[in-house]
């Protein structure tokens, strides 16, 4: 299987993870990915993820995404915002750099139980998505 099909086997897992409500099961599979991948491999998923919550057609930006009081917010709801906004302007090196303070900070799993938990929250308010 190549990268590409592995991350987007991946995310199914994570997602599918998140609809059950099993944290474990979104935590496992980031795991599985890094160990098999590396941070890359991790970063890489997470990317997928933002895609899956932002959905197709995004045109290109600079787009500027208000999180109203986002500075009041909790670590992990303040770097899904950021992470998501990373995403949406397609700036990779901002997205690593997020990754990279998660993980010194001791919050990426947080992080990633966060983002994985939105993404299904975003994806059960589309038509047609149960």
């Amino acid at each position: 299987m190549n990268e590409r099909n592995e991350v987007h086997a991946d995310a199914a897992q994570v997602l599918r993870s998140a609809f059950a409500g099993d944290g474990a099961g979104v935590v496992g599979a980031f795991e599985t990915t890094a160990d098999r991948g590396g941070v890359e491999a991790a970063l890489a998923l997470a990317w997928r993820l933002a895609a899956a919550m932002v959905g197709d057609g995004l045109a290109a930006g600079p787009w500027r995404l208000d999180f109203p009081d986002i500075e009041h917010a909790a670590y992990d709801a303040r770097w899904v915002a950021r992470f998501l906004s990373a995403y949406a302007n397609a700036d990779r090196s901002t997205a690593a750099a997020l990754f990279r303070a998660a993980q010194v900070d001791g919050k990426l799993e947080a992080c990633l139980l966060m983002l994985a938990g939105s993404a299904v929250a975003t994806m059960k308010r589309r038509p047609g998505c149960a």
